[in-house]
């Protein structure tokens, strides 16, 4: 029978009430509480809202009344930010705002006897909740969220459907009071549940790998802020702390019943007065008796009228309800017949399935006759054919046992009728002769059926043999499509994890790019190009040693591929100007004067020495296994003094010996010479990491 709900027009005396209250916390010097308790609401008007709002209470209670939701229309959560205590008992609310978390300074929500079947997770933001009474609802399960409450202190959930706690109640270190159904809990167990509080938080600390301590160990935030002491400064410890906040609390939940009563009796007195000024006006309205009779009259009117509205009123809902009921019971027969039809077409059903079974049985039992009946037929050939044999063999028999008989009677009459004999001898002779033919035919036709079958079985023999080699063939096609398909599926795996690792390598390169450098791909790009391909690293190996050696030695090594491109050797490099090997890529002017100036001196001590000579095909070993350069020979300086002073150059940082010769790249220090520079990575000055080292040529 379907329900309706309407919403219940509160009394009179509770919209008095609601009045009253309503002006009292909107009075001068009024506290900061809003009790709007037992005022038979359905929802929490927009003008309490509005008041908590403005007014910055801390307190609202609206318990006793009949809400079925906290949060009206057109309403925020947000106007009740300032609330510290909220207490909604004994009301009809099957939820909580999913939001409810934004009540960040709530310390005591009471919701019990209400008809809740979950809570939110945002609870869980509300981290000075100190109090939580889900008593009398029928909630089934505790969120994990309940485990953020890092001030709660006490927690009822019993008269509900829990029996299960939540693992993560065991980060409530604060928790003094648990009240729960032990009898009805499944974790932690009964006789856990039964021992108190301590032993619940220590079972779900052992649970969770946690230390259990006691609550008082722990620094609780006070519900009032304004005024408190710094835990640090109180030599009572946090026990006597706490017992005072307690009976503070209780001083002024005593104080805000006396305040309480006081307005009760100040109601009264309104109540008081409003009944004299009643009287005064009713002995006013008996001194107009004119008017007393009219008015009168005109309440007799109405009333009537009013009663005889109520009674069609009446009458129209009891037919509506007559109706309804009708209707109801109609639907219920419809649904019986609905149920019977659907059990009666089961049945016929099971029967359907039971003929077919039934049916399906006789099919199965028919073939199984059939089948014998078949091999019966099959032997019954069998027999005639074997009865038509005998009876060729007994009749060839007889045949033999007829000539044999006439042989005798021949050979007895051959004395007695020679003249008859050769009439008879040539009428027998015509008889073997047909009988004979006979036979002869016979035989070439019992010839030509066993042909007929050789050449039937040899047919069939070949459309088996061409059926296996197709079924063959057909085999060997599937396991090359099952081969190539496996390895295409490897190809494919492979391609997919080569790009997924070429992905994490540019992914950690642009990690690299965006702590280290500007130039980063430009470099990485370069480090690319830089890599030789198997073919230029054959044509270096191929050039001279010397030349090798001089272009290492002048940190031109960079240039050995477009060496090796060209194929340059010293007897070319004799022949050619800076503007040749400008051409090829040598763009440093002090570079192309300096090989082409040391090209002349190796070759002018090869003229000299021609032993020092290399031979054309030597491998390269000092590209192979690089050691630490030798100091070059220092060169032979004429005795003569110099024309002009040499301007002052920077020494190296390193060796603080030698000139500083090689510039780095990408800080630009200037700081070091050629030989020290080589097993350097990162810059002495700046510690930069080293992208690339130039050599600096003085122009004399």
């Amino acid at each position: 029978m379907p329900l309706f709900f309407r919403k219940r027009k509160p009394s009179e005396e509770a919209r008095k009430r609601l009045e009253y209250q309503m002006c009292l916390a909107k009075e001068a010097g009024a506290d900061d509480i809003l009790d709007i308790s037992k005022c038979e609401l359905s929802e929490i008007p927009f003008g309490a809202f509005a008041t908590c709002k403005v007014l910055q209470k801390k307190v609202l209670i609206v318990h006793t009344n009949h809400l079925t939701s906290l949060l009206p229309k057109s309403c925020s959560l947000l106007s009740l930010a300032t609330i510290k205590v909220l207490d909604l008992h004994n009301n009809q609310l099957t939820t909580l705002p999913e939001d409810i978390g934004q009540l960040a300074a709530l310390q005591v929500l009471n919701v019990e006897r209400n008809q809740l079947t979950y809570l939110p997770r945002s609870i869980g933001n509300l981290i000075q909740l100190q109090t939580l009474n889900v008593k009398d609802n029928k909630l089934k399960e505790l969120p994990d969220t309940v485990g953020e409450l890092r001030s709660l202190r006490t927690l009822d959930i019993s008269e509900n459907e829990i029996q299960r706690l939540p693992q993560m109640l065991a980060h409530v270190r604060t928790l003094e009071t648990l009240s729960l159904d032990a009898s009805s809990m499944i974790h932690p167990p009964p006789e856990v549940c039964g021992a108190g509080t301590t032993a619940i938080q220590q079972f779900l600390c052992k649970e969770s790998g946690l230390d259990y301590y006691p609550p008082s160990q722990y620094l609780l935030p006070v519900l009032e802020q304004d005024g408190a002491e710094n835990p640090r400064d109180n030599p009572d410890g946090p026990t006597d702390r706490l017992s005072r906040e307690e009976v503070e609390w209780q001083n002024r939940f005593s104080d805000y019943e006396k305040r309480k009563e006081q307005k009760m009796l100040e109601k009264l007195e309104f109540e008081r007065r409003l009944d004299l000024g009643q009287r005064e006006h009713a002995q006013l309205l008996q001194q107009s008796s004119c008017q007393k009779d009219e008015i009168l009259q005109t309440v007799k009117e109405e009333q009537s009228r009013l009663e005889q509205g109520l009674n069609e009123r009446q009458r129209y809902l009891d037919a509506e309800r007559q109706r309804l009921q009708e209707q109801l019971k109609q639907t219920e027969q419809n649904i019986a017949n609905r149920i019977q039809k659907l059990l009666q077409e089961n049945q016929r059903q099971k029967k359907s399935a039971e003929i077919l079974k039934s049916l399906e049985n006789e099919r199965i039992r028919m073939e199984q006759l059939m089948s014998i009946t078949q091999e019966e037929t099959e032997n019954l050939r069998q027999r005639e054919i074997a009865s038509a044999m005998q009876q060729m063999l007994t009749e060839s028999c007889k045949n033999r046992l007829i000539q044999m008989a006439y042989e005798s009677q021949r050979q007895s009459l051959v004395q007695q009728a020679c003249s008859s004999m050769a009439e008879m001898d040539e009428r027998f002779q015509q008889v073997l002769s047909w009988q004979q033919m006979d036979q002869n035919k016979a035989i070439s036709q019992i010839l030509q059926e066993s042909a007929m079958q050789k050449a039937a079985f040899e047919a069939l023999q070949v459309q088996k043999d061409l059926m296996h080699r197709q079924i063959r063939n057909q085999e060997m096609v599937s396991e090359q499509r099952w081969a190539l398909s496996s390895l295409l599926q490897q190809l494919l795996k492979e391609k997919k994890q080569r790009e997924e690792e070429l992905r994490e390598i540019l992914t950690e390169l642009e990690a690299k790019s965006e702590t280290k450098r500007e130039n980063y791909w430009l470099i990485q790009y370069q480090r690319l190009l830089n890599q030789k391909p198997l073919s230029l690293k054959l044509q270096e190996e191929g050039m001279e040693r010397q030349l090798v050696a001089l272009l290492v030695e002048l940190s031109a090594e960079h240039y050995l591929p477009i060496f090796a491109h060209h194929r340059i050797s010293l007897d070319m490099l004799s022949h050619m100007s800076p503007g040749d090997l400008a051409k090829m890529g040598v763009s440093e002017a002090g570079l192309q004067h300096e090989i082409l100036r040391r090209v002349q001196e190796l070759l002018a001590v090869a003229r000299i020495q021609p032993e020092l000579k290399p031979p054309k095909g030597e491998v390269l070993e000092a590209l192979e296994s690089p050691t630490l350069p030798q100091e070059p020979p220092e060169p032979v300086r004429p005795s003569a003094p110099p024309a002009e002073l040499e301007p002052q150059a920077s020494e190296c940082v390193v060796c603080l010996e030698r000139e500083a010769q090689m510039v780095f790249l990408t800080c630009g220090h200037v700081c070091c010479c050629q030989q020290c520079c080589q097993p350097l990575r990162t810059c002495p000055l700046c510690r930069q990491e080293i992208a690339q080292s130039l050599r600096i040529y003085h122009s004399s």
